[in-house]
């Protein structure tokens, strides 16, 4: 080929690549970034979900409008993008937490009734994906709801949430925040209480790194002077370690909120959404991470939906945030299911 025409095609590759570089360098090195994925099949907050065998399991909530409360149980494959209906709870619950143990999931506490009717239960459901069947469990101590719950070591530890005040509470304000810590092992099917936490709180979020509980986030629920109720956000960050059954304040996170969503990945802390109801209310887009070895938190791309009593569960390196509503309060679930792509580690 004659030299001028080499010339020629070097230019036009020269042009070419010159043009299209910033979009190809843009696409790979601009990670993390939100994508969308499939919404799930019902609208709803209040959600606790937990990953068994790559998949995520997702059970209750709150409807529209916040009166409505389910027992709505899916599961989604995060390969196939597709949302899959399975037996329902066999009582509809709100701020049911949801843990994995065995090839087992065990659905516990929460509230049944729509608000202002809630009230507490110490009810635990276990589902066998193999048959698609609920059964009965072992129940709570106390009746719990809106705490968090975590699996270190096959056993099941739920901290926090909210108490009866009085046996017959009925109502969302006769219940208080509470800093117990049970576990619940499912070989002898027993509950024992361990070291309370070190903030009574309600809708926090967690994660288990390294065999260490971190609790992030909440809200504590109290009357002002006047007989108003107030929620106040707490930015707390507290670790239990499980083995020595005791607790440690972390660096608190930059932005206090309550009814967030939090999961783990390759060793930090991921928070994301969430609101507030003083000084103004709020729902929040920001997300987070914290990382234990330098105990320092930074920002991610905020959510394209700001949401709160969304879920948040991490699958290979990618991390899937689905539900929540989009105002304080109800009546404003939605299905929205984005998802935070991470570089490989």
């Amino acid at each position: 080929m004659p030299p001028r025409y080499l010339l020629s095609l070097f230019v036009l590759t020269f042009s070419v690549s010159t043009l299209w570089s910033p979009v190809l360098s843009q696409a790979q090195s601009q990670l993390p970034y939100w994508t969308k994925a499939t919404p799930a099949t019902v609208a709803r907050q209040e959600l606790y979900p937990e990953v068994l065998n790559g998949k995520i399991y997702v059970v209750g909530g709150i409807l529209n409008p916040v009166t409505k409360f389910s027992a709505h149980f899916e599961s989604y494959d995060p390969v196939k993008d597709t949302w899959t209906v399975l037996r329902p709870l066999p009582e509809a619950r709100h701020h049911i937490t949801l843990s994995a143990v065995k090839g087992l999931l065990y659905g516990v506490g929460g509230f049944t009734g729509g608000l202002p009717n809630w009230r507490a239960q110490p009810t635990m459901f276990i589902y066998n994906p193999a048959s698609n069947t609920w059964s009965k469990g072992t129940d709570l101590p106390v009746a719990r709801a809106e705490g968090i719950s975590a699996v270190v070591d096959d056993k099941i530890y739920l901290i926090g949430g909210r108490v009866r005040a009085t046996e017959d509470a009925r109502l969302f304000n006769d219940h208080i925040d509470s800093v117990r810590n049970e576990v619940f092992d499912p070989t002898t099917k027993r509950w024992t209480t361990r070291a309370n936490a070190p903030t009574a709180r309600n809708s926090a979020a967690s994660a288990v790194i390294d065999g260490k509980i971190y609790v992030v986030g909440g809200r504590k629920f109290s009357k002002s002077a006047d007989g108003t109720n107030r929620q106040v956000n707490v930015p707390n960050l507290e670790v239990y370690d499980p083995k020595l059954d005791r607790w440690e304040r972390r660096s608190p996170m930059p932005q206090a909120r309550g009814g967030l969503a939090a999961t783990s990945l390759n060793g930090k802390l991921y928070v994301f959404g969430g609101e507030q109801w003083v000084p103004e209310q709020k729902v929040f887009a920001e997300s987070w991470v914290y990382d234990p070895k330098t105990n320092g938190w930074e920002a991610l791309p905020s959510l394209p939906t700001p949401r709160h009593g969304l879920g948040a569960s991490a699958v290979g390196n990618r991390i899937f945030v689905f539900g929540g509503a989009t105002k304080t309060g109800g009546n404003a679930a939605t299905a929205i299911h984005e998802v935070l792509v991470l570089p490989t580690k």
